[in-house]
């Protein structure tokens, strides 16, 4: 191991001084603009978004802007305790917005847009009053986030309080109340005066002491620094709850805090809140500081203290790993108010021999008892449903084996019997249930939606199966373990269902697509067997229309089944044209078992979408792509996957570039391999290890395995305990191998945990520095994925120049564009 560490550190050392190249190759460049057959796979028609009312007789259309312009994405924001939010608006920096909303009725199928919306609004955090005669939304200005409402009735908007909104903590920036009638929201407490100003002259050191107790953490972004950042921290984070009326009356619930959560017991009477408290971190994000749990009243009152848990700064790496104390609080869902909530028995540690790991308490208001224990679990708890039929299912998962099993618990009496529902591995796809189906409860909350008094459970899914995924609905009897189909996706189709529109679970809304039709709404009759299609969303890219689309199964060399998705471009035929250059996409997944790993986990029938984001650009270069290529890293027994992750990488890589020149569309000397984030590390590993590719695209990639000493994707061991595996798998530590051309992008402000800009800074410092063909793209105030079209405009100009300088050729097929 010793050697290990000082060659990497001799590694650091020259990528940091003697492999440092001409300072004349970091100039400053303008955007670039692809061709034309480019610019439209960015600027194409973006398929709205669809929300159905929970009376389950109207659609919420939900518009999708373009991509915003790299000025929007230069807005002001500050980056604060692992978050980023925009100073301005009191929430996030770069949300995600809606541009337009419209109601469809569906008996009808007449539309009525929602008038009284600003021009050009960006609208976020839409949901439905649960009588489904309100929508509430907030709008995005450029100085606040404004709490509006939709009338169904009349498709009318109109804003509902001059307060703004916080919503600096990503969630619960409002809630409805039970009645439909008001709203809690997080607003901006009055009089908040001036952010904190930086003081010019320090007054001390930042300092950080540990005295013996383990705190590993992984590399997280944007943490506090100073003191300076704990009073900005307070200062945006901090919010009053008030309950605003539909008729625009308010009143404050409790004192300004730092609210991280709140909701409603079912009743409406309680409220359960999280609240960050003081001390803060600068290793940890804000989730993980000190956190307090109470049960309020309405008025802001607190009934009981359900926990106060310290800074989880010592909470071990290992999967199913997790915090001591109370976690997991949630209100049961079928009676009035009673909170249920889970506490490790092992200390949250993994590795601690011990029969049960996790038991689950209760308490019913008043909340002034003791809390009854409910079940001990064997595993970690994933999960809890409920039933209005006197019962609850709950779930455990234990990480390393993949194994997950449902218990049926009486709530009302610990003492009865369990059964065991469901006994699988999560990672056997053809054996998969489904999940069951939810309905709204008396209260209005969501609970198990059941028939034959609650023996009998709806379940969906998506139907895994060696032919590709087939969704379904069937009913399973709990007691006798029988599964009855009720509905499945049939060829040439793929068709899944976005909600019941009936609890007998015979009238079905769906999405449905095909190779060659763009997915649109439909509602199926199953007892009538007729079909109605609802929405008529266009073709996003006409252009690539005649697209050839196929999914394609092999095998590599060592018994393994894989697959992926094969795209040709429009006009191409194999026998007059002859192979093509090619770019095959993917990213590694680790699985425990080889079966598992040659599961089919896609469609033969899904609709051939063209995204900027994927390798679809290579299309309209003369390419065959290759979609989602399957590169499984199996370790069975007690090997872990990434004991061979190389190996299997190289073999699953032989078998795709085989299967291409076999069926004569592949030019096996012309090939080039990419991927992102993951799928990055992935594609300079193979670069480094193999002579199979000409060129390779990297992304948004980690390459340097020691700058995440506690773990990265799926790998449970720090660097300490497989110093080899860490060297060996990074591509990093084999940069002198890298002698095909790589182009490295990534976004200048990432804050994806593992992948800093300065892993691809560092990557490409050591591939040019050593005499390799490289070439590094930073895009300004992109994270990790890439939002401004400038900057996908010119990610996709970067990537189709270099596949066309190193791995096309001058001569050969092109593609016609229309």
């Amino acid at each position: 191991m010793a050697k290990i560490i000082a060659r990497y550190f001799t590694l650091v050392l020259l990528c940091a001084g003697l492999l440092q190249v001409p300072s004349h190759l970091f100039a400053q460049g303008s955007y670039q603009v692809p061709g034309p057959e480019l610019v439209a796979l960015v600027d194409g028609a973006r398929t709205p978004s669809v929300n159905l009312s929970p009376d389950r007789q109207t659609l919420l259309i939900m518009d999708l802007p373009a991509l915003p312009s790299i000025a929007e994405l230069a807005q002001p924001e500050l980056r604060l305790a692992g978050m980023r939010i925009n100073p301005d608006t009191n929430g996030p920096s770069r949300p995600g917005t809606i541009s337009g909303l419209t109601l469809r009725d569906l008996a009808t199928s007449n539309d009525r847009p929602v008038s009284g919306l600003p021009a050009d609004a960006r609208i976020t955090n839409v949901n439905w009053s649960a009588d489904s005669q309100h929508i509430a939304f907030l709008l995005n200005t450029d100085d606040a986030l404004e709490l509006w409402v939709v009338d169904t009735s009349a498709a009318s908007a109109r804003r509902l309080t001059e307060r703004r909104v916080n919503d600096t903590y990503y969630s619960d920036a409002y809630i409805w109340a039970r009645d439909s009638q008001s709203l809690l929201v997080k607003v901006v407490p009055a009089g908040r005066g001036d952010a904190p100003a930086r003081v010019a002259v320090p007054t001390g050191p930042t300092i950080q002491q540990n005295i013996g107790a383990a705190t590993p953490a992984r590399t997280y972004q944007d943490l506090l620094s100073d003191s300076h950042d704990e009073a900005l921290f307070d200062y945006y984070f901090t919010a009053q709850l008030m309950e605003i009326a539909l008729d625009g009356s308010e009143r404050p619930v409790g004192e300004p805090a730092v609210f991280r959560t709140i909701s409603l017991s079912p009743d409406g009477n309680y409220l359960l809140v999280s609240l960050t408290q003081r001390p803060y971190s600068y290793s940890v994000p804000g989730y993980r500081f000190p956190e307090l749990i109470q049960v309020w009243d309405t008025t802001g009152n607190a009934v009981r203290t359900i926990a106060d848990l310290p800074l989880a700064d010592q909470v071990p790496i290992a999967f199913s790993a997790t915090t001591e104390g109370p976690r997991s609080l949630t209100w049961r869902n079928d009676a009035p108010a009673t909170l249920f909530w889970v506490e490790a028995l092992d200390g949250g540690d993994p590795t601690v021999d011990v029969p049960m790991r996790d038991r689950i308490f209760s308490l019913p208001a008043p909340f002034t008892a003791e809390p009854m224990t409910h079940l001990d679990l064997e595993y970690r708890y994933s999960g809890l449903q409920w039933s209005e039929d006197g019962y609850a299912l709950v779930s455990e998962f234990w990480r390393d084996t993949r194994h997950s099993r449902t218990w049926k618990l009486n709530p009302d009496n610990p003492a009865d019997a369990l059964d065991i529902v469901f006994d699988l591995s999560t990672e056997d796809r053809y054996n998969d249930p489904g999940s069951p189906d939810m309905r709204r409860s008396a209260f209005g909350t969501w609970v198990l939606n059941t028939q034959e008094d609650g023996d009998v459970l709806l379940m969906r899914g998506i139907g895994a199966t060696p032919e590709g995924n087939r969704p379904f609905l069937s009913r399973f009897n709990m007691s006798t373990g029988e599964t009855t189909e009720l509905w499945r996706s049939q060829s040439p189709h793929y068709e899944r269902i976005s909600a019941l529109l009936n609890n007998e679970g015979t009238q079905l809304l769906t999405v449905r697509e095909a190779v060659d039709t763009q997915p649109n709404y439909f509602q199926r009759d199953l007892q009538n067997d007729q079909v109605q299609q609802l929405t008529y969303f266009e073709h996003p890219t006409p252009q690539l229309r005649n697209v050839h689309k196929e999914f394609i199964q092999y095998q590599r060399a060592d018994g393994v089944q894989l697959s992926a998705t094969l795209y040709l471009p429009p006009g191409y035929e194999p026998e007059n044209d002859g192979p093509l250059p090619v770019l095959v996409w993917a990213y590694p997944r680790e699985f425990r078992s080889a079966d598992a790993a040659g599961q089919v986990a896609d469609s033969p029938y899904r609709f051939a979408a063209m995204s900027y984001w994927g390798p679809h650009f290579a299309l309209t270069q003369g390419f065959a792509v290759v979609e989602n290529a399957t590169m499984p890293v199996v370790g069975e027994g007690d090997e872990e996957p990434n004991d061979t992750f190389v190996e299997q990488l190289v073999l699953s890589a032989e078998a795709v570039i085989d299967e291409l020149a076999a069926r004569g569309v592949g030019d096996p000397e012309r090939v080039a391999i990419g991927g992102h984030s993951y799928g990055a590390f992935m594609t300079a590993n193979l670069l480094a290890h193999s002579d199979l590719f000409r060129a390779g695209i990297a992304r948004s990639g980690a390459f340097n395995r020691t700058l995440t000493p506690f773990g990265f994707q799926a790998e449970p061991r720090n660097f300490w305990e497989a110093s080899d595996l860490y060297y060996s798998m990074s591509p990093f530590m084999h940069a002198d191998k890298i002698r095909d051309p790589i182009l490295f992008i990534h976004g200048a402000e990432d804050n994806n945990s593992g992948t800093f800009p300065m892993q691809s800074e560092r990557m490409y410092a050591a591939v040019s520095g050593l005499g390799g063909t490289a070439r590094l793209v930073m895009l300004p105030e992109e994270s990790h994925g890439y939002r401004a079209r400038e900057s996908v405009l010119h990610m996709l100009w970067e990537q189709a120049e270099w596949i066309n300088q190193y791995v096309r050729g001058l001569e050969g097929f092109r593609p016609d564009q229309e």
